[in-house]
């Protein structure tokens, strides 16, 4: 497939290492420029694109900056991707820490995944967010493993969760269908799943014990 990477931090290097590993074509941008990802690019063989540029042609594009940064992205966004793309959103709201207080997501009680598909214009799959990075790159276990990882998968658009969840099959990982995005609070940071290394089992357990409250610590 051809897939679009925005962000090209941890989570944003590493699904494009495995992905251009795995095949498929990859355009990566980042907030400073192409020029400063000529690293990434000699290693993965990934084309380096300005964000405006990321999802043209794409079927799927990866979503995955700060918070805070989601509603500087630029208008027309998604200009020109593939039809029926999908969009896989990885990020979580730290106010204390990097994003400051967001009141649509504290005071009006959205999702922190809603807050940014309404920012975005378009559906969002939220996948990835609570996932070690370097677990993408060291823990693909092949079908059956009985030590392979579960990712929690939300979204409203069924037939782009039916695709994202066949990528993140093929980048070996189970998943768990965690519900539409008003429901992907079951996912958000200090969640039991959040950051959980753990099987289909135990993870779909994980989603079911999660508290919509959200905790002193993630409040800004």
């Amino acid at each position: 497939m051809k897939i679009g990477i925005i962000g090209a931090g941890n989570i944003g290097g590493n699904l494009t290492r495995r992905l251009t590993a795995l095949g498929h074509q990859v355009s990566v941008a980042n907030s400073r420029g192409p020029q400063t990802l000529t690293a990434l690019v000699e290693e993965t063989g990934a084309t380096a694109v300005t964000v405006a540029e990321a999802a043209r042609g794409a079927e799927v594009v990866v979503v995955t900056v700060p918070l805070k940064n989601v509603p500087d992205l630029p208008a027309g966004l998604f200009d020109g991707a593939a039809e029926g793309f999908a969009v896989i959103d990885t990020g979580n709201y730290y106010p204390r820490r990097r994003d400051g207080r967001i009141a649509a997501i504290e005071d009006e009680g959205l999702t922190e995944s809603r807050w940014t598909e309404r920012h975005l214009g378009h559906p969002v799959i939220k996948a990835f967010n609570g996932t070690y990075a370097a677990d993408i790159l060291d823990r693909p276990r092949p079908a059956g493993d009985p030590d392979r990882i579960a990712v929690p998968v939300a979204g409203d658009d069924e037939a782009a969760k039916k695709t994202v969840r066949a990528l993140v099959d093929e980048l070996g990982f189970d998943t768990v269908d965690a519900g539409g995005i008003d429901d992907s609070w079951r996912q958000q940071p200090d969640t039991p799943v959040y950051g959980l290394r753990a099987g289909v089992e135990a993870v779909t357990r994980a989603l079911a014990e999660a508290s919509p409250v959200r905790t002193e610590e993630f409040r800004g």
